[in-house]
């Protein structure tokens, strides 16, 4: 099928809505699209009945409001339209009212304290903005309504309605902005983000015999295979024919989605592999990318495969990390980060990056935060993703127009050139103004920043929340110095001076991976934050506090809910992993040592008895090897069982997640350590598992 017949095909979209809808009805819900505001309830009547219309023409029987929580993942509960019969016939229905407002049980969600089991009134409400789609399940079609989900008092209890509230913000504080430069035809900004996605495929059947792999989404024990990934073949190498075919089979479930998926490639590890979609609004960019993730895992299992999402499935080779490319643009398309052919006479730009700079430099702990889970702790510095020191790539040119703003300098370099193959068939080619740089976190590239911490199983909704709010910071002191200056050209000037001056030191065009830079870091203070424990205060901090209650993102209760949540979770995953490795090491792994060593003691025996003068000294050797570290397998697991559970005997939950950072961690990476010994010394028809080269090049 030709992909313009498909794509959006399951999406009530605009130009569905365009053609279903009466002409007034229609205008009235694309102006609250644009302008924000409420749809009538006779509006929401008439649409919820062409969406249902809609839905059940494309198989639907059921309909839910579609949330996120603050599980990382999303929520559904499905309804069916079927309403009691008249005069015995059946009759579907959808309201205005079950469109714009549900009622899910809010007791069972993580929530911080904010509700118990005894207050469970929970609401979702509609996000218009994000469309609407049918999402085709083994349960039958599903027509999914996105929504925020809030506590009977109102607190948030999702990733969504902080995120919107944080994209209010940023278009608030970007049009005071824009009007200072003359532009009045702007009605709203919008945050745009295009996501890349990496992942991991492994055949089902091998996953299925991997515990670890099932419980905690990688793999807890394993030796290095013979081959990684130091050759370099794989990243961009030939797709294997079987991956071939689930990445065509997901192109084709995303694109009817509407999800703008167009790279599609191998990635370094071997078995890794990446989908990145084109940039779309914020929050529809959010939602996207928990259907992309979602709808991964799901054609994975038509393939025989499985879809790791881990940030680091397999040790020794590269994790996953999930880039976030983030700009900000008009109505009307203007893109603020566009630097234009001069940027040293783009006064906007220049004002626009000095706040970027202020902003990240100012809430540097916060940024880090945001894209901290604990899966990221095992891939950051790492030398296959950022490290964990916030800092800004701008680029030579930038860089250098920093520098002689900051010292009041008219050293230009030649900015763009050309480059010229020494081929006579091979076009002359206009480099960028800019080189790449893959060890820094947040790097400009061209027209927009790529933040590239984010993890892999990571809803992006946190860190665009964040990104929003600390520019709209940004962006608001501007507005307050220079809306009333008396000449705004020389004001915005000595302001943009100012602002690079005092965060100069977050730019670092250099290698993120050295030494020499953590080093450098420390001088110029710069927080190095290693661990998800580590940078969870930064939401309680009193600058978040004060930056998320001036734009109404988050209230004080709402992020020590967070930071509560945030605690526990680091506490629950990595108990499961402990308990996983407990499970795994006396069920599966001693047994199959014990069985190797007594037939390799019997066989000693049997060539003793039967020819005395043999030399046996290398089976006896490996003998006492084995022996040596299954016992030391066999220590290393009293001790894991034994901190893990002194650990979940403490009542407080900060310190609960601190203990599981400070002293299970290190018990389950010397358990590990063991068994990954003898995986390489015990005969392959003993180990009970598939090995790293079984999961990682058997696909």
């Amino acid at each position: 099928m030709n992909i313009t017949e498909i794509f959006g095909s399951n999406v009530f979209n605009e130009s569905v809505m365009r053609e279903r809808l009466p002409k007034k009805v229609f205008a009235e819900v694309m102006d609250v699209m644009a302008h924000g505001g409420q749809i009538s309830m006779t509006t929401a009547d008439i649409v919820a009945n062409e969406m249902k219309d809609w839905a059940v023409e494309k198989g639907a029987t059921h309909y839910t409001h579609w949330f996120q929580p603050l599980t990382g993942t999303t929520a559904e509960k499905h309804d069916s339209f079927i309403t009691l019969p008249v005069n015995g016939k059946t009759l579907l229905q959808l309201t205005g009212k079950q469109l714009i407002m549900g009622e899910p049980d809010a007791s069972s969600f993580p929530s911080g304290g904010l509700r118990a089991t005894a207050y469970a009134r929970g609401y979702t409400a509609w996000d218009i903005t994000s469309p609407a789609f049918v999402k085709e399940m083994s349960a039958g079609n599903v027509l999914c309504i996105p929504t925020i989900f809030v506590s009977y008092s109102g607190e948030a209890l999702d990733t969504k309605l902080p995120l919107l509230r944080s994209m209010e913000a940023i278009s608030e504080q970007s049009l005071r902005i824009l009007r200072l430069f003359g532009n009045t035809t702007a009605r709203r900004v919008y945050p745009n983000v295009g996501p890349e996605q990496e992942y991991f495929l492994v055949d089902r059947n091998k996953y299925l015999t991997r515990r670890d792999l099932i419980y905690c989404g990688r793999t807890l024990f394993g030796a290095p295979a013979p081959k990684g990934q130091e050759l370099d073949d794989q990243y961009f190498g030939v797709i294997r024919e079987r991956v071939g075919a689930f990445m065509k089979d997901l192109n084709n479930e995303l694109w009817k989605l509407g999800i703008t998926a167009t790279t599609q490639h191998n990635e370094v590890a071997p078995a890794q592999h990446e989908m990145a979609p084109i940039f779309s609004v914020c929050n529809v960019a959010v939602d996207q990318n928990q259907l992309t993730m979602e709808t991964m895992k799901r054609v994975a299992t038509r393939h025989g495969l499985v879809c790791l999402l881990h940030e680091k499935p397999y040790a020794g080779v590269n994790g996953s990390g999930k880039h976030n490319n983030w700009s900000i643009s008009t109505d009307t398309g203007e893109n603020l980060m566009e630097p234009g052919d001069d940027p040293k006479s783009n006064l906007q730009f220049q004002l626009v990056l000095a706040c970027i700079l202020k902003a990240v430099d100012v809430h540097a702990a916060l940024l880090r935060q945001s894209a901290s889970n604990v899966g990221n702790d095992l891939r950051l510095g790492a030398q296959e993703a950022p490290p964990a020191i916030i800092s800004i790539f701008l680029g030579d040119q930038l860089d250098e127009m920093v520098h002689n703003i900051v010292n009041g300098t008219e050293e230009y370099g030649a900015g763009h050139n050309a480059l010229d193959s020494g081929v006579s068939t091979v076009p002359v080619l206009m480099r960028d103004a800019t080189d790449r740089n893959r060890t820094s976190p947040f790097a400009f590239t061209g027209n927009k920043f790529e933040f590239r911490m984010v993890g892999s199983s990571d809803s992006i909704a946190a860190a665009n929340t964040t990104l929003n709010a600390i520019v709209a910071e940004a962006f608001s002191d501007a507005a307050d110095v220079l809306e009333g200056a008396e000449d705004f050209e020389r004001a915005c000037k000595a302001l943009i001076k100012q602002l690079m001056t005092d965060h100069q030191r977050i730019v670092f065009n250099g290698d993120g991976y050295s030494d020499a830079w953590v080093e450098e870091a420390a001088r110029r203070g710069l927080p190095n934050i290693p661990s998800m424990v580590d940078a969870i205060p930064a939401l309680i901090a009193d600058s978040t506090i004060a930056l998320f209650g001036k734009f109404n993102i988050f209230s004080k209760v709402e992020l020590e809910s967070r930071y509560e949540i945030l605690h526990e979770g680091y506490a629950k995953k990595i108990n499961i992993e402990a308990q996983t490795m407990l499970h795994m090491v006396p069920k599966h792994y001693i047994p199959a040592v014990i069985r190797y060593t007594t037939e390799l003691a019997s066989s000693i025996a049997s060539v003793r008895s039967a020819c005395p003068e043999a030399d046996v000294s290398v089976q006896t050797r490996l003998l006492n090897r084995v022996s040596a570290l299954l016992t030391r397998a066999s220590n290393a697991t009293d001790a894991l069982q034994d901190v893990t559970a002194r650990t979940n005997a403490l009542e407080n939950t900060v310190q609960m997640a601190h203990a599981f950072h400070d002293q299970v961690v290190p018990a389950m990476a010397e358990l590990r350590c063991a068994i990954d010994e003898l995986e390489l010394l015990v005969d392959k028809d003993y180990w009970p598992v598939p090995t790293y080269g079984d999961l990682m090049f058997e696909v």
